[in-house]
């Protein structure tokens, strides 16, 4: 196997350093494995760049991609896959939070034929009610989502084989996603428990407002998990329902009008009938038009709607 460890930074001057002696160490446990060190500088406006650059020069498989701005930590986890030569990818954070050492513990459990291993930070070192709580609360919803039942989704310490990544585009926070995008496509995920230590430099650029926009993330991709290969099963189901209401005000309309005593202009029910006729036509339309815009998107580029094993 040859491993490209992917390190996400952002203002971590303080402990980047001891970060990269770990590293070196690291290499010479695991007898040469890794290729390459890919350090991805998401737009740091302290002397982060500066430090690996210094040390850049006794360690030849050590790159640095440098940002333009910052983009986020998907964005900057995407940049190194994309530019990683490694069979395997070891994507870490850069805090001392996560442990080099459990490196080697990952690779041997996707060596038992696991596409994905992701990290479990069972003891995890962070203050309950502002990390620890809302985590717990978000892994288990994301794992009800998503049918994928990971105990922490959070954790940055995961290992890949590159190929399951193949036409993977991360956006917005999908980057916790990559293991539901992975067993969604037929391939194997599982977790092992990795160790988490106290923070010691800086402070955490995550907080409990995160939470909502990984959960808005996640009901976008089961949306697309689920629709994107018919969209006209959801708006022509929904165009459906629309109609049947109409046909059911138009009824009662009519029951009103001849039986209970109330002329059209007296109850909402006219109203109501145009309303949900206009709701399934436009409803109708849009699924129309996005069945046509997936159609283009597949047969435009040659993509296939299946995945193969063997």
């Amino acid at each position: 196997m040859k491993i490209s460890i992917i390190i996400p930074v952002y203002n971590e001057q303080d402990s980047i350093k001891s970060l990269i002696e770990q590293l070196i160490v690291l290499q010479q446990d695991i007898q040469g494995k890794i290729i390459e060190i890919i350090f991805i500088d998401d737009g740091s406006n302290d002397d982060t760049n500066q430090i690996i650059n210094t040390e850049q020069h006794n360690q030849p498989n050590m790159k640095i991609i440098s940002l333009a701005r910052n983009f986020g930590q998907t964005a900057a986890i995407s940049a190194g896959i994309d530019n990683a030569d490694g069979d395997i990818l070891i994507v870490m954070d850069a805090d001392l939070q996560n442990d080099p050492s459990d490196i080697p513990s990952l690779l041997e459990k996707l060596e038992d034929g696991y596409d994905v291993v992701s990290g479990w930070r069972k003891n995890r070192n962070d203050k309950y009610f502002s990390r620890i709580l809302p985590s717990k609360i978000a892994n288990w919803i994301i794992s009800k989502i998503s049918g994928v039942h990971l105990h922490d989704y959070g954790c940055t310490l995961k290992a890949y084989r590159k190929e399951i990544l193949e036409g993977v585009k991360l956006y917005g926070e999908m980057h916790r996603f990559i293991p539901i995008y992975v067993a969604w496509q037929g391939g194997r995920v599982t977790e092992i428990t990795v160790k988490h230590h106290h923070r010691k430099f800086g402070k955490s650029k995550y907080g409990i407002s995160r939470t909502v926009s990984v959960i808005a993330d996640l009901i976008f991709l089961k949306f697309m998990e689920k629709q994107f290969a018919h969209p006209i099963h959801l708006f022509g189901g929904f165009a459906l329902l629309n109609f049947s209401f109409s046909i059911l005000s138009f009824l009662f309309m009519i029951y009103f009008k001849y039986w209970g005593g109330k002329s059209f202009i007296q109850t909402p029910l006219p109203q109501l009938v145009i309303l949900f006729v206009m709701i399934g036509i436009l409803s109708m339309f849009m699924g129309f038009l996005a069945e046509i815009l997936m159609r283009t998107y597949y047969e435009s580029q040659n993509k296939v709607s299946y995945t193969i094993r063997k």
